[in-house]
Parts: C-alpha cells; structure tokens; sequence
C-alpha cells in the first residue's frame, strides 16, 4: 500500500525543503556532473503553493546573466545546495522550455561566458 499524505502535509514538506535551502545555489550540470552555471537562490527560496514549489532566484528574480563555464555542454540535470554548500537537493531534471524537466531553460547547450537564461524552475510534491 502506498504512502498518501494529506495535502496540508505536502505543503509544510515542500515549505521546510524550501526553508532549508534558502539563500544557497541551484548548479546546473552536464551528464559527467561538471557544473555548468550557478544560480543564487533568494533568502526565501521561492513560494510554495499546495505541493509546488517554485524557485526564486537573487537579483530581483533575475535569472540571466549567470557566467557559464562549459564548451557547448548540454545541461541534463541540476542540484541544489544549502549556504553551507551541501547538495541536498539531487537528481533534478533540465531541458528546454515546454518540457516536463523540472528546470526549463531557453538552450540547454551552455557555452563559456554564455547568458543562461531560466524560464521556469519548480519541485513537485510527487
């Protein structure tokens, strides 16, 4: 039998993963791990509705200009760490606007000194 919290439950689990990492960095990655861009995280971390947590990031919510350090590498996953640099937060999904990844981006293929743009960044209560 499968495990079913009650809604109100979801949203105080997303609210205190949210709570833990705020003001720490999302890192998007390539498939080897390398990092390839670095996001701040706000101090609050984004909002929580129901069992949907949406990401906000430093500087007003911007989510461009972040210095990447890849050759043309595809970002394929992301993670998220807490201030004092723990991953704790693993295994997130990247691809392209209009995707089902958890973390959409308008190019996934990051080059060295490219904008990385985020259009949308969210965790799901699943």
């Amino acid at each position: 039998m499968a495990v079913t919290l009650a809604a109100s439950a979801r949203t105080a689990l997303m609210t205190a993963l949210r709570d833990t990492v705020a003001d720490g960095t999302l890192e998007l990655l390539s498939a080897s791990n390398q990092v390839l861009a670095i996001f701040g995280l706000s101090s609050t971390g984004g909002t929580v509705s129901g069992d949907v947590w949406t990401l906000a990031f430093d500087a007003g919510g911007a989510t461009t200009g972040t210095v990447a350090s890849g050759t043309g590498t595809t970002a394929t996953a992301a993670r998220i760490k807490n201030t004092s640099a723990a991953a704790l937060i693993t295994g997130l999904t990247v691809g392209l606007t209009g995707s089902g990844a958890d973390i959409k981006l308008d190019n996934v293929s990051i080059s060295q000194g490219q904008s990385v743009t985020i259009t949308s960044a969210t965790m799901t209560y699943v």
